[in-house]
């Protein structure tokens, strides 16, 4: 399997050693036709030192790779950045393969840890600005809360100034190219504002906490690893920036989005008509039969649209199923502030 699963370095002395998930097609409730990846990452420092793990069945694959550069039994040291089970369901074969020094996490990452496996794993939590010396480099901790869960944090690199960024800065796709200015611009630029609308929505204010604890610790990343898809090396300013916006709820005042579903077709032809008319009057607008849209399309629009717009036939004297489905499910996404104006019809 070594020689199938090769560890690929992707700046000096840190290596990619997580695995792609080509098949995954469903992801917290959204639709991920892209797949994903579950980054893992090799520090070759004095102390040699693993960032994450990966989705259990991805175990021997994490070993292929790590053994392609050195033997497990080297690793000094792991770092869990989020104990979700796509990140750290490979940890406990792995801690028994590699026998660590120590395994690092937060003080909810420990607690989360030891609720998953009811091991032993020699964990230990580390605190907000703590440092790791690893001899001739050194890791710092930022506690990200809630980014997206309770247990996550950064690690931060200062040789290279590499930041690794757990969910933070990621996208569900899976490929071999590792990083983000080798996609298409566009599809990037999409993919990112979908993982953002349909898993950090919710928790912006934490991520404006974050970019608040990322300049009192003086954190100024060249590179960006995140344990979802593709990392960034060029033009960080693009993702710092539309997490910056979409965090405190930047809005286009010009964009409006129309929800509907229909039985009969009454629905859709006041759907056209509202269109029309907004389009008339100078507007940005996203039309959403909901027979084709799913729900994760519609977060993805709504996340800087100024206007809501919500057409439902009746059915049974309430809302039509599927209007009421993707309600309840934006309603949960949208942290209230600043709200989307909104109006119905049907």
């Amino acid at each position: 399997m070594s020689s199938s699963f090769r560890a690929r370095e992707v700046c000096d002395k840190v290596y990619a050693v997580g695995a792609i998930d080509w098949e995954l097609a469903e992801f917290h409730g959204y639709h991920t036709p892209h797949g994903t990846t579950y980054n893992a990452y090799l520090i070759l420092a004095d102390k040699i030192t693993l960032i994450d793990t990966v989705k259990a069945k991805y175990t021997d694959e994490l070993l292929a790779r790590i053994s392609s550069v050195i033997h497990p039994s080297r690793i000094d040291y792991i770092v869990s950045n989020h104990s979700e089970l796509d990140h750290s369901g490979a940890l406990p074969k792995i801690i028994e393969a590699v026998q660590p020094e120590a395994v690092y996490a937060s003080p909810k990452g420990v607690q989360a840890l030891e609720r998953h496996f009811h091991d032993d794993l020699k964990l230990n939590a580390v605190k907000d600005g703590d440092k790791l010396s690893l001899g001739n480099m050194e890791l710092t901790f930022q506690l990200t809360s809630m980014v997206h869960w309770p247990d996550s944090m950064f690690s931060f690199l200062d040789h290279g100034k590499v930041l690794f960024s757990n969910d933070a800065f990621g996208m569900h796709v899976a490929s071999s190219k590792l990083w983000a200015d080798e996609h298409d611009p566009g599809h990037v630029a999409a993919e990112l504002k979908n993982y953002y609308a349909n898993i950090l929505w919710l928790t912006s204010r934490a991520v404006q906490k974050v970019f608040k604890g990322m300049d009192k610790a003086e954190i100024e990343p060249s590179i960006i690893l995140p344990d979802h898809g593709p990392g960034w090396r060029n033009n960080l300013e693009k993702p710092l920036g539309l997490y910056k916006d979409w965090s405190e709820g930047k809005k286009d005042p010009n964009k409006a989005v129309i929800l509907f579903d229909t039985m009969w077709g009454s629905t859709a032809l006041m759907a056209r008509v509202i269109a029309d008319g907004l389009i008339e009057g100078g507007m940005d607008v996203q039309v959403l039969p909901l027979a084709k849209t799913e729900r994760a399309k519609v977060a993805l629009e709504c996340l800087d649209a100024s206007l809501l717009i919500v057409g439902s036939p009746t059915l049974n004297g309430g809302l039509f199923p599927t209007i009421a489905d993707v309600l309840t499910y934006i309603s949960g996404l949208n942290p209230g502030k600043p709200r989307i104006k909104g109006a119905v019809f049907g």
